[in-house]
């Protein structure tokens, strides 16, 4: 009896020194019936927004004004001050931006967040984003934590049974994240510096795999290119992408990028020496891109080259023929049309031509 004492007494010991006791009972893992558990993501450039939230339902309750307070309300638990609305049910509803980001047009860095509404009476309300997002509910609210407050207008909206998060008016740089439940939505106006974004991680990329090949250099410079900025980077890293491959892919976005910067005379240098390199289908593209433009005059002067340079293609008079159409020259697309036509063309070119032929009153 005496050992089986001093043998429990042993067993709690090295339980206290090794922090086993008290034992707390485990439960398992059951569905919540109510207000389940949601997630919604949504990527607008490459910057990622992610809504985590529990979604109750209406079920014929009163929601505005009771089961959801009008203003800010004193809570009767946690820290007790005045705190908004949950934004949802349960634990705190909490966003995560991957990048920085304007919310109602107010910086907001990177992070997690707590996120909260208010809505008044007259449809006017609040949304506040707080660095504190761990706690549940609103309870531990403290306006201290607060990383942005900011005004919004809710908007009246068919009946929605579940509370519901979504983006909508989704474009380049810009979306909005909207609260629907019951008949009202929360909308907040979430915007991106995308180009900044994609400079900035272009010059990450390219530090590691992308920068070991000209396709990352001259992707780079094409987007800078296209979107108009960071331009002399763009040139920095072209010149990189022809160091590797000088081509007339290559060639071309440097001949853009130099007249973007206003330097004419160097730009049309570089654009000659892509043209003489260029192959019947790049001479061709090109074309039709210029086409694409509206620029008839440049567009027909490469199709020409290409028919000098390949004057036993009839894909290149077919394409002739499309840039004097295009231009309104009907004269001179017939022409080019019926030179292809004579060369014996493929079927999808043939085809072309008699259309176009045919548009014209020419056959």
């Amino acid at each position: 009896m005496k050992k089986k004492i001093i043998y429990s007494i042993a067993i709690l010991l090295i339980g206290h020194l090794w922090g086993t006791l008290p034992v707390i009972a485990q439960v398992i893992s059951t569905p919540r019936t109510a207000s389940p558990a949601a997630k919604v993501s949504q990527t607008i450039g490459l910057s990622t927004v992610t809504v985590s939230y529990s979604r109750p339902a209406v079920r014929n309750r009163e929601v505005w004004g009771k089961l959801v307070p009008y203003g800010w309300n004193v809570q009767n638990f946690g820290a007790n001050n005045e705190a908004p609305w949950r934004a949802g049910a349960n634990e705190n509803t909490v966003i995560e931006f991957s990048h920085p980001v304007k919310i109602q047009g107010n910086p907001v860095p990177a992070g997690v967040y707590g996120l909260f509404f208010v809505i008044n009476k007259d449809n006017s309300g609040e949304a506040i984003l707080s660095k504190e997002y761990r706690s549940w509910g609103s309870f531990w609210y403290t306006p201290e934590q607060d990383q942005l407050r900011t005004t919004i207008q809710v908007r009246d909206v068919p009946h929605t049974e579940l509370l519901t998060y979504d983006f909508i008016n989704i474009d380049k740089n810009s979306g909005e994240l909207v609260l629907t439940w019951e008949k009202k939505q929360f909308p907040l106006q979430l915007e991106f510096a995308v180009d900044d974004i994609v400079m900035a991680n272009a010059a990450e990329e390219l530090k590691g795999p992308a920068g070991f090949n000209w396709q990352g250099y001259s992707s780079a410079a094409n987007y800078a290119l296209q979107n108009k900025i960071n331009i002399q980077q763009g040139i920095v890293w072209i010149d990189k992408a022809i160091a590797q491959n000088k081509s007339f892919t290559t060639l071309v976005i440097k001949s853009d990028l130099l007249k973007e910067s206003g330097k004419a005379s160097e730009a049309e240098k570089v654009k000659q020496e892509a043209l003489s390199i260029a192959s019947e289908a790049e001479l061709n593209s090109h074309g039709y891109q210029l086409l694409g433009q509206a620029q008839y005059e440049e567009a027909i002067a490469i199709f020409k080259l290409a028919t000098d340079r390949f004057p036993k293609s009839a894909n290149a008079w077919d394409s002739l023929g499309e840039g004097y159409a295009a231009k309104g020259d009907q004269k001179n697309a017939i022409a080019s049309f019926r030179k292809s036509l004579g060369m014996n063309p493929p079927e999808n070119v043939k085809a072309n031509s008699e259309k176009y032929l045919k548009q014209l009153g020419a056959m």
